[in-house]
Parts: C-alpha cells; structure tokens; sequence
C-alpha cells in the first residue's frame, strides 16, 4: 500500500480538520490491517488539505464469538447502528470507516480513505477552536457553521494510543494486537441550535479514567448535525 501515501504535503497550506471514525473489533480477522490504516492516517497525514483526526470505536457484537475486546463497549455498536440509519444501510459491519459523518466503506480500503478525506477536506466547514485551561477542563469554541446548519451536537471524544492487546481466543487468537487513537469516550455535551446564535463557546470538565495513560491521550471536540450525522467542523488537543 505504499504507494497510496505518496502525496507530497504542502506545510503552507490551510488544511481543514476531518474526522475519520473506524468501527473495528479484536475478534474480527479482517480488522487488523484497518487498524494499521487508520494508524498510518493519523502519522502519516497523507491528505495535505486535511487535519486527518482518527478514532477507532470497538464494537462489542464480536464480544461472543471466543473473544471479548477488551476496548469494546455498547455505545460505539450503538453510534455505528445511529450511523446505518442515516446512511439507510441495512446491516453493520466491521472494520468499516466513516469519514466526516458521510456514507462508510470497507476500513482497510486505503484507495477509498484518501478519496473520502480530500472529498471531505474540500467541503465547508465550521470552525471549532480548543483551549487548555487549568485543571481538567478546556474551553471550546464553534462558528462560522456552514448554510443551512440547523441543530447539531456539541461532542467531545477522548482517545489513547499506544494500546496493545495479546489476543488469547477467536479469529485473532495468537496475534498481538496494536492500536492508535483508541475511543475510551465519546459523549455529546450540547445541542446547539445554529439558526438562534452564530457561535458556541464553553468551558468543559474532563472526565479521565485512572487507568489511561495521560500522555498518550488526545481530546477531540466535534460538531455533528443531528438528523444527517454530518459532522461538519473539529479539532484536537493532546493533553
């Protein structure tokens, strides 16, 4: 796949935040080689328009076929599920990737991220800012929504890299497993109405487990339209 990466990057250019979400599992034997994608996205930056943000959301409907993901959780199979609805799909599947809200396609299908990404990146977009303040809290910003923005949801998500997995049973059994922005939550704070104000701003509290690893941990702040599950702004922050 090397040869799908060999963009150039452009330092000088404005390049517009996009969020890629990838629906995998540690019991899945077609997910592994998502992973090492969405991995290489957020490294590697292949899209020069593009702040390329990645979350890799553990589904848990795996969770009975030998082994149980130890990221795994109902709300991430839920926000999939909210997304097939949307998207008028018919079944969930995984690995599958979504890029900015918008119709998914098979995770490991690098050809087709690149081309989601730079269709998204070139797309308006709102702009959310984010800014560390004391203690555990940030203060975020959003504006300059896009036409016709009506009611969206103000979502902050929390992730962590470097996470690892000794797969002991089902499809994986026997490989460790390597992961990069892991979802550990993702929680919607707001709901903003756009056509009654032209600006969000907040400070919000974090909520940090004690078992995550705070200097492997990102925050991303995201604005999502309620009804198309467009997301249409974002921004991330390491801690």
């Amino acid at each position: 796949m090397p040869a799908l990466f060999c963009t150039g990057f452009a330092a000088a250019q404005a390049r517009t935040p996009v969020i890629v979400e990838l629906f995998t599992s540690e019991g899945c034997s077609s997910c592994p080689p998502a992973d090492r994608l969405l991995a290489r996205l957020e490294t590697e930056q292949p899209v020069p328009q593009a702040d390329i943000l990645v979350m890799e959301e553990h589904v848990d409907y795996w969770d009975q076929q030998g082994w149980r993901d130890p990221f795994s959780a109902p709300f991430y199979t839920q926000r999939q599920q909210d997304y097939a609805f949307a998207f008028a799909s018919e079944e969930v599947y995984t690995p599958e990737m979504v890029v900015d809200g918008r119709p998914g396609f098979v995770g490991s299908d690098g050809r087709s991220a690149l081309q989601a990404i730079r269709d998204a990146a070139a797309s308006p977009h709102a702009l959310v800012t984010l800014q560390r303040k004391s203690g555990s809290e940030i203060a975020v910003s959003a504006g300059r929504f896009p036409p016709g923005t009506k009611t969206v949801d103000i979502v902050l998500a929390i992730t962590e890299d470097s996470l690892a997995s000794n797969v002991l049973r089902g499809e994986n059994a026997g490989h460790r497993l390597s992961h990069a922005a892991v979802a550990r939550s993702i929680a919607s704070l707001a709901r903003f109405d756009a056509r009654k104000s032209p600006e969000y701003k907040a400070d919000l509290p974090l909520r940090l487990a004690p078992d995550w690893n705070r200097s492997n941990l990102r925050i991303v702040v995201f604005v999502q339209d309620r009804n198309s599950r467009r997301i249409l702004g974002g921004a991330g922050l390491h801690l």
